[in-house]
Parts: C-alpha cells; sequence; structure tokens
C-alpha cells in the first residue's frame, strides 16, 4: 500500500549554501509518482525526479540536476523525512535552487508532514531488497549495503575536533525509529570551515541556528547539543535521505565509515550496475510492517526538538 499526504505541507526558510529565501510546498501525489521536484520559479516549472541517476555527486550535499543545468541542492534532509515518515508519493514545489536548511535537521519537515496526515492508496508498493553484500571505498571512507529484512544503519564517525572524536551507532528504522531518534539531529561543521566555504561562495545562510559548529572540544552553537552523538545521528539522517533515492524504500543493512552523500550515491549506483545484487518485492503486509514510517504519529515527536 502506497503513502501521500493527505493535504499539503508548506515551508519557508533560507538556503544553506545561497542564502536565499525558498518557499517549499509538498503537495499530495498519485500512486506511481514517486518523490518530484518541481521549479515554480522558472518559466516551465521543469520536474526533476529525487532518483540516484538524477544525482549530482557533490561531498557537501545532495543536488538533482537535468540536461538543461536545472538544480534542486541540499535535498537529503526532506528526503529523510520522507521515508522516516513512510512518504512514497510527493509533488514537491519549490521556488529556488535550494531546499530551505530550516533547523539544520528534518524535524520541522517531520513535525509538517505528520500534521497533514498521511493518506493510503491500495496501489501495491514495491521495496529493493539487496540479495548480496555491495561496497564502495575512497581513501579512508567505506559504505556498503547487506541483505536485510528490515533497513537497517550502521555509522562511524572519526573527527579530529574532541568535540565530535569518534562515534558509532546502529539503528533497524522500522516503525518510526527515524522519528524518535534521528530525525531532529542538526548538521554540523567546524569553525575553520566556515570561512573556508564562505571564501568559496559556499555556506552563505549558515548560521548557529542551523547548525551545530565546533571548534576543537568546544561546541560553539547556543544551547549545545541535542544529543552526546548527535554528528553521528546527523550522518545516518543524511543516509536515508540519501539512500531514499533509490526510488522505493530498501531492505538491507547499510554500513558507513567516514562516508558522505557521495559516497551513498556512489554506491547505489554500484548496487543497480550488479542486477544479481537486488530485487524488486511486492510488499505484503509483513514487509510493510518492517518499513520506517510506518504508524508515525505526533505521539513518536514528543521528545523531538
Amino acid at each position: 500500500m502506497q503513502q501521500t499526504l493527505k493535504s499539503a505541507a508548506a515551508f519557508e526558510g533560507i538556503g544553506l549554501h545561497t542564502g536565499a529565501p525558498v518557499r517549499l510546498v509538498i503537495h499530495p501525489a498519485a500512486a506511481g509518482t514517486g518523490v518530484v521536484f518541481r521549479r515554480v520559479d522558472l518559466h516551465d516549472m521543469p520536474l526533476l525526479k529525487a532518483l540516484w541517476n538524477n544525482v549530482i555527486v557533490s561531498p557537501l550535499n545532495t543536488r538533482l540536476g537535468n540536461a538543461d543545468g536545472v538544480s534542486v541542492s541540499t535535498i537529503e534532509h526532506l528526503m529523510a523525512a520522507l521515508s522516516g515518515c513512510g512518504v512514497h508519493n510527493a509533488m514537491i514545489d519549490i521556488d529556488g535552487p535550494e531546499v530551505p536548511i530550516m533547523d539544520g535537521s528534518a524535524a520541522i519537515f517531520v513535525r509538517g508532514i505528520v500534521a497533514a496526515g498521511l493518506h493510503r492508496d491500495p496501489a501495491p508498493l514495491n521495496a529493493i531488497e539487496v540479495l548480496r553484500e555491495v561496497s564502495v571505498t575512497q581513501g579512508a571512507a567505506f559504505a556498503s549495503l547487506r541483505p536485510a529484512t528490515t533497513l537497517q544503519i550502521d555509522f562511524s564517525i572519526d573527527f579530529d575536533d574532541a568535540a565530535i572524536g569518534r562515534q558509532h551507532k546502529t539503528l533497524n528504522m522500522a516503525n518510526g525509529a527515524f522519528v524518535r531518534e534521528l530525525c531532529d539531529s542538526r548538521t554540523f561543521c567546524r569553525a575553520i570551515d566556515v570561512d573556508m566555504m564562505r571564501a568559496q561562495g559556499l555556506a552563505l545562510g549558515g548560521s548557529m541556528e542551523n547548525a551545530v559548529v565546533v571548534d576543537g572540544d568546544q561546541i560553539l552553537s547556543p544551547g549545545g547539543l541535542r544529543h552526546p552523538d548527535e554528528a553521528v545521528r546527523h550522518k545516518m539522517l543524511d543516509a536515508l535521505g540519501d539512500l531514499y533515492t533509490a526510488g522505493a524504500p530498501v531492505l538491507g543493512r547499510y554500513t558507513g565509515s567516514r562516508a558522505g552523500h557521495a559516497m551513498t550515491n556512489l554506491l547505489l549506483r554500484a548496487l543497480f550496475a550488479q542486477p544479481d545484487a537486488w530485487r524488486l518485492v511486492r510488499c505484503d503486509s509483513n514487509i510493510a510492517a518492517r518499513l520506517p514510517g510506518v504508524g508515525v504519529s505526533q505521539a513518536d515527536l514528543v521528545a523531538v526538538a
């Protein structure tokens, strides 16, 4: 059974890298639509389907693009919210080239989606079942997908800054775990990197209000951390969003070590390049009950920032 929103959910904010104001509206969509972005600020309102083969690889964010040079960037937090809330079909109107950063997490998107409500369509839902391990490596970074009956994420990070250091977390993403455990975890960066990015014309909309900024062993952002391991939780949030560009829920165990947006996209490309490593399976009631977002409600948001 496929899901979409019962009513539209609207959001306004600024782009992390452009610093420009953005309005975004998630509209209900028919079964089989998938997740599609529509650039309503352009005269022909081009459509960009949120699929792995439309992703322009970038270490800083996940960006969709087409042959005409039209793009939408920083989609990963919104994609994580859609995946984690079990939204399979959505038409997303956006009036600029970048999804608003909001508070640096996916929590605001999740609240809007849950408030809009979910509509179930009787159309059958397919999932992508991983049949054998596929992995990619770049330097010290590693990512893999292995067979599993649910979507599981296992992530490790290692930063020189003592405020982050080494962190590791594993979660079964079934039944609203994303909403309860990950959705409020914010993007993070080192203070030294902020000046460097701005010198390159990036992170123009970044602030202490939409990112966790660290300097050595110090957390510079007001209020400190939402979780002691907020950094690795955010990396897991990113991974969930990037995996949703597979075009369907994934049944498999994702393992990432020092991995980012580019690595996860390379992993999906490696998976789909090997037809014997995956298959589409029709979701019966047993499989559907193990997918992210099943049964998500306002109650899951009680402890979320």
